[in-house]
C-alpha cells in the first residue's frame, strides 16, 4: 500500500492586471466569463461596479484595478470576469485577461517582500516564482473586505 502524500503543488488561475500577473487558487474560482452588461447599484463604493445576472444568480462585480488603486483603462476584448467564491459569498472580479491554469510548487511561493508604495500585505498572500514568471498570490478574504 502506498501512502497518500500531501500535494506539493497548488493549482491556480493566473490573470493579468496592467503588466503584472496575479493568481487565485483554482478551488475558489467557479468560472471565467466574458465581460457582460453590469447593472449599476447606487450608493456602493467605487470599486463595486454593480451586479450581473449570471445563470439566474445575481452576482456583485468588483473591478480589481479600482480595488487596488491602479489606473483605470477601457475594457477590451480580453477583459474577463472571474467568478470566485469564498465560503457562501460569490463575486465577479474584473481583470484585464485570464491567462491560464498553473500548478505552482508550494516551495516556489515566498512571503511578499516589503516594497514601499506596493499593495502591501493588504491583499497579497505571497509571490510565486515560476520559470521566468512572477505571480502575485491574492487573498480573496482581503479583497472581499
Amino acid at each position: 500500500m502506498s501512502e497518500i502524500h500531501a500535494s506539493t503543488t497548488i493549482k491556480v488561475i493566473a490573470f493579468q492586471l496592467i503588466d503584472k500577473e496575479y493568481a487565485l487558487p483554482v478551488h475558489q474560482v467557479y468560472s471565467i466569463e466574458k465581460l457582460m452588461h453590469i447593472t449599476r447599484v447606487p450608493g456602493t463604493v467605487p470599486f463595486v461596479k454593480g451586479v450581473i445576472n449570471l445563470r439566474g444568480v445575481v452576482t456583485p462585480i468588483i473591478d480589481l484595478r479600482s480595488r487596488f488603486g491602479l489606473s483605470d483603462e477601457r475594457y477590451d476584448d480580453s477583459t474577463r470576469i472571474i467568478i470566485a467564491a469564498l465560503d457562501d459569498i460569490e463575486v465577479g472580479l474584473i481583470v484585464d485577461g485570464a491567462n491560464d491554469v498553473l500548478d505552482i510548487p508550494v516551495d516556489a511561493i515566498e512571503p511578499q517582500p516589503e516594497v514601499v508604495g506596493s499593495l502591501g500585505d493588504e491583499y497579497i498572500t505571497g509571490v510565486a516564482k515560476l520559470d521566468k514568471r512572477l505571480l502575485i498570490m491574492l487573498s480573496l478574504q482581503k479583497i472581499f473586505k
